[in-house]
């Protein structure tokens, strides 16, 4: 269930990788993550490669950058690439960002003491058009991952409290910011505010949906909603009838069934999977389903990673099977396989598919 609910229990090889498909599977799962690293691919690619196939990357960014905007940038699970019609449903956590709240801390004094640096920079995007940090005359910061400038944070918070819009990232990736009204359809900015309860109850539903069955951690987790705030939209879905109190063996806690969830027919296939991938981004709900205990080693030293610095679980048959932790060599269109490592109880033709596998990404790669 919880992988048909994912989208993996469709044919999909040879299938046409159309705008119109990618657009379907990412309305389906309900947001793609974004992440900087770029050692092997851009994040948000990867889901759309495990379950569509090979598909032209050219239609992903063109649903990112042209107007009139489907898809929109903002906080869903981390930074994320969201269906526009999303964009009522999470006003509640801009009103919070606008008040200094649930934003990271450095961005908080500019919800009060640094909220004029923010106001000047407002004003300047209204008067001159879409900007980026770069474009700010002395926002240079100093050297080092996350290390921003005081440009940098003030258009983050304007970004978080949704005082502007991001329309689309450069070819370095630096996300450029403009006015809302100048990046979203104006059918979804003039959409009544719904009610907070009512906004993340919907995005639970919408959880429950993506995700099959679900406790109410992995509910929650989906648009990161905070555990005080999750209780009371569960427990309105189950009274609605659009989530089902179930138990799963093996499973302590409680789990909930969306009510159109369906298990389908036997899961077949081989896929890699990105490390911000919906299927197993919540790591804790990934053991629970597969008993593949898995990690994001990026930030490890070196000397003490277990598997590697961007690793990939590899999906056969609806079971985890192995990892592989790969980097793109863009100078001579390589993909370099650096560690691969094969779980106790995978099949015999692990590493015969695996590699099988890694040639289809290969090719979908040039």
């Amino acid at each position: 269930m919880a992988l048909t609910a994912q989208g993996f229990n469709r044919v999909r090889r040879g299938d046409d990788a159309s705008a119109a498909r990618l657009r379907r599977t990412i309305n389906r799962l309900g947001l793609l993550q974004i992440d900087s690293v770029n050692v092997l691919v851009r994040a948000h690619y990867l889901p759309l490669f495990s379950r569509v196939g090979c598909y032209d990357r050219t239609l992903l960014d063109a649903e990112m950058a042209a107007g009139p905007k489907r898809f929109f940038e903002y906080w869903g699970h981390e930074a994320s690439l969201l269906p526009v019609g999303l964009q009522p449903l999470l006003r509640w956590r801009m009103a919070r960002a606008l008040r200094g709240e649930g934003v990271w801390k450095q961005l908080e004094p500019f919800a009060s003491e640094k909220r004029g640096q923010a106001d000047a920079l407002l004003r300047r995007i209204g008067a001159e058009g879409p900007l980026a940090a770069s474009d700010v005359a002395g926002s240079k910061a100093p050297k080092g991952m996350w290390v921003w400038s005081e440009a940098k944070h003030a258009l983050e918070w304007l970004f978080w409290a949704g005082l502007v819009a991001a329309t689309h990232r450069r070819g370095s990736f630096e996300r450029v910011y403009d006015l809302p009204e100048r990046v979203l359809p104006r059918a979804v900015l003039q959409v009544p505010t719904p009610d907070d309860g009512d906004a993340r109850r919907t995005l639970i539903a919408r959880s429950a949906e993506a995700l099959g069955v679900a406790t109410a951690d992995d509910l929650r987790d989906y648009y990161r909603i905070p555990t005080a705030d999750a209780r009371v939209p569960i427990q309105q879905l189950v009274e609605e009838g659009i989530i089902v109190p179930v138990r799963v063996r093996g499973w302590r806690q409680q789990a909930y069934l969306h009510k159109d969830a369906r298990a389908g027919r036997r899961v077949e296939g081989a896929e890699l999977l990105s490390p911000f991938d919906p299927l197993i981004w919540h790591r804790p709900r990934a053991e629970r389903l597969f008993r593949f205990r898995y990690r994001l080693e990026i930030y490890t030293p070196a000397h003490r990673r277990e598997h590697g610095y961007y690793v990939l679980p590899f999906l056969l048959d609806g079971s985890l099977v192995a990892r592989v932790d790969l980097k793109a060599d863009r100078k001579t269109s390589t993909l370099i396989i650096q560690r691969a490592h094969i779980e106790p109880n995978a099949p015999r033709c692990t590493a015969e598919r695996l590699i099988e596998q890694l040639g289809v990404m290969d090719r979908g790669s040039d």
